[in-house]
């Protein structure tokens, strides 16, 4: 991640905690809960969050992992997030600049998360993304991705972009895909079956 988006993150701390609102926003509640709903699986063994902000969405994939790694690249960031999920046990926090640091530990990731974070990345920091996720997702793994569409002058990519990218280039099939003006969700695994067929109704 280049020095201009690590100015940028510096700033938007230093003014604010909760610099997008995820705490209160009916936006970010709203988006949270859609991108939980479109998990295809209840529960999780090991899961991967980078990009984890403040803590908010972590707080909410506890209750669905056994293990939790999240990680940022922003010291204050972490402190927030550890703050946030002091009461879960099963999560680790991290601060590590991704794709270039990974976890070397905690996987392989039956489901990495990479929400509000891939366009920040320059073209060669993401097709190092995609490579990491794709050595580290399990067999049975999920990839979950959701980025803002809207244009805004620190991201490098597009979200279509991203997700195109992660499309091609993760070893996965795509189960859900949800878009909205403001915003996109999409959903991969290694395992093609439907919720359904995974819970034997087919």
């Amino acid at each position: 991640m280049t020095r201009r988006a690590e100015r940028y993150f510096d700033d938007l701390y230093q003014r604010s905690d909760d610099p997008w609102h995820l705490r209160e926003g009916w936006y970010e509640r709203r988006k949270r809960a859609l991108t939980l709903a479109l998990l295809p699986r209840e529960r999780y063994r090991r899961a991967f969050e980078p990009g984890c902000a403040n803590g908010e969405l972590t707080a909410q994939l506890a209750t669905r992992c056994d293990a939790l790694i999240a990680s940022d690249l922003h010291e204050r960031a972490v402190h927030l997030t550890r703050e946030r999920v002091a009461h879960a046990p099963q999560v680790r926090v991290e601060q590590c600049a991704v794709p270039r640091e990974w976890p070397e530990k905690g996987g392989p990731f039956d489901l990495i998360v990479v929400s509000e974070l891939a366009y920040y990345l320059d073209a060669d920091e993401l097709e190092a993304m995609a490579a990491r996720i794709a050595e580290t997702l399990a067999p049975d793994g999920t990839l979950l991705a959701c980025h803002w569409r809207r244009p805004f002058a620190e991201s490098f990519q597009p979200a279509d972009t991203v997700h195109a990218l992660f499309d091609a280039r993760c070893g996965t099939t795509r189960l859900s895909h949800h878009e909205e003006a403001d915003f996109v969700i999409d959903v991969w695994s290694r395992d093609a079956r439907s919720v359904a067929q995974r819970e034997g109704l087919l």
